[in-house]
């Protein structure tokens, strides 16, 4: 899979840019918010991706943040919601809204983002409780920020993103980056 992209940005044409890596160039699809925040053409970029592979078609999708990634996995793993209406949610909402509607169970905010009915919106709330709380959208600080580093770490040093969140999850808070990786080192060793 396809974890990571580093290249040059060749062209944007929403929501799909283009990205040469290597003398490769890969088309990804990305949210609006992750759009926006890109830079111009001819500018070195770095995406979080996910691949979906279809029978049909190869599709990659980029994000800014691992938290607009884990958020469109959570929302693609419901049934009837594909990676389009997945995309049009993290477009029309930034994650921390998306998760802030989910722990208010507010359909109505869901229902603003075109191609989500009312039916699809109640769905959504019901699936994502308990996955997609508050806290997913949080700005990183102090020990979030720590963790979302020894996180990254891990996932650089090829560990899977399971094992790589379930060792961070069980790390204390007051841990700085250097001491997580560490601990969470000796801990995937004994495992």
């Amino acid at each position: 899979m396809i974890g990571r992209i580093h290249g040059t940005l060749l062209d944007k044409t929403p929501p799909q840019i283009l990205v040469d890596c290597g003398g490769v160039g890969y088309e990804i699809d990305v949210p609006m918010s992750t759009l926006y925040g890109l830079p111009a053409a001819g500018q070195k970029v770095a995406l979080l991706t996910h691949l979906i592979v279809r029978e049909d078609a190869h599709q990659l999708f980029g994000f800014a943040t691992p938290a607009e990634r884990e958020a469109f996995r959570a929302l693609i793993r419901i049934s009837g919601v594909g990676a389009r209406i997945a995309l049009a949610l993290l477009s029309g909402l930034s994650v921390q809204e998306l998760a802030q509607a989910v722990t208010a169970q507010d359909s109505a905010r869901l229902t603003r983002v075109p191609g989500i009915g009312k039916k699809t919106a109640e769905r959504l709330l019901l699936e994502l409780r308990g996955k997609l709380g508050a806290d997913l959208g949080r700005p990183a600080g102090g020990a979030a920020a720590a963790h979302a580093d020894v996180l990254q770490a891990l996932l650089a040093l090829g560990y899977s993103e399971r094992e790589a969140t379930a060792v961070v999850s069980k790390l204390p808070p007051e841990l700085g980056v250097d001491d997580g990786i560490r601990q969470a080192l000796k801990t995937l060793a004994k495992a």
